[in-house]
């Protein structure tokens, strides 16, 4: 009877054991089954969760806080870099350019040219100025209008679809009910934006990032500094900028969520102007769990800040 009993239990364990193996290997199966993808910084790592669903496995590389046109690749990101079934990048010079980062980094681990995506290649460049003030750096910053994010969208949807064919239907169904939500944040900028009175479309900023979006929308732009270098917010550029808004009679500024408030603060002191009492969002979004942790919240945040901001 005792023999019995143990051999039950010898052959329940054994069951388990294999259950729990069983499970574990299809578990894996399952991950490994999934697209792998890289993304250059945090608002496309949010397109891809969006479009890619539960199809594929994301890492992204510049997380919030980190500037991406400078970022240095960690061993982590060497070796999801070298597994990426697709990697997707800004472009416009964002991850600074085919010398930059982000090309050493896919150069060194052997990635394949087709499996690499811009998500800007139908977006026209738009340029900063230099010292001697003729156009020489192109401006990274279109994402920052809706309109682009609608091609970058579709670009994604379209290269992730050629990528995993067999799951094309859904990454295009994702994408396009992607695509129409921010065709309706498109529509929302032209009405709000376009309704302003002219004398209140002036856009002032400490960076000057937001160049598409305001030739889209009909804004005027005014900022501290044009290219984002060391020489932020030196007297030249301040005094510069307070004689503008004296001129113009700005009714608000503005100052990114990542950049030092003093510059705009002494800009403020010494126009009288007041600072907008929140951040406006250029270069990224939040941490998960913050107000602005998606791209649409980004789009949408921003579209209340300067609608409100800017009506006197």
């Amino acid at each position: 009877m005792k023999k019995v009993f143990l051999g039950t239990i010898l052959l329940s364990m054994a069951i388990f054991l294999l259950s729990a193996c069983g499970g574990q290997e299809k578990n894996a199966s399952k991950k490994e089954d999934k697209l792998q993808v890289v993304t250059s910084f945090t608002i496309i790592a949010d397109m891809a969760r969006e479009i890619g669903g539960d199809d594929i496995d994301i890492h992204n590389l510049v997380p919030t806080g980190t500037d991406p046109h400078e970022y240095e690749p960690l061993p982590e990101d060497i070796k999801k870099a070298t597994d990426a079934n697709v990697l997707f990048y800004n472009g416009l010079n964002l991850e600074g350019g085919k010398d930059g980062w982000f090309f050493k980094m896919v150069d060194s681990v052997g990635q394949k040219e087709e499996n690499i995506y811009s998500l800007t290649e139908r977006v026209e460049p738009m340029y900063l100025a230099g010292e001697d003030g003729k156009d020489e750096e192109i401006n990274p910053h279109a994402f920052i209008d809706p309109a682009v994010g609608i091609l970058m969208a579709e670009d994604m949807r379209d290269a992730l679809m050629e990528a995993d064919p067999d799951r094309k239907d859904d990454y295009k169904e994702r994408g396009d009910n992607y695509v129409e939500r921010l065709k309706e944040i498109n529509q929302e900028y032209e009405e709000k934006l376009g309704g302003l009175p002219e004398e209140d479309k002036t856009l002032v900023t400490s960076e000057r990032a937001f160049q598409y979006m305001a030739d889209h929308f009909g804004l005027k732009e005014a900022f501290i500094w044009e290219i984002d270098t060391e020489e932020n917010g030196s007297p030249e550029q301040i005094k510069n900028l307070v004689s503008y808004i004296k001129e113009h009679e700005v009714p608000t500024l503005f100052v990114e969520s990542n950049v030092d408030t003093r510059p705009m603060e002494t800009v403020s002191s010494e126009t009288g102007v007041p600072i907008y009492e929140k951040p406006i969002y250029s270069d990224e979004i939040g941490e998960p769990g913050e107000e602005v942790d998606t791209y649409m919240k980004y789009l949408d945040y921003n579209i209340q800040i300067l609608t409100d901001g800017l009506t006197r």
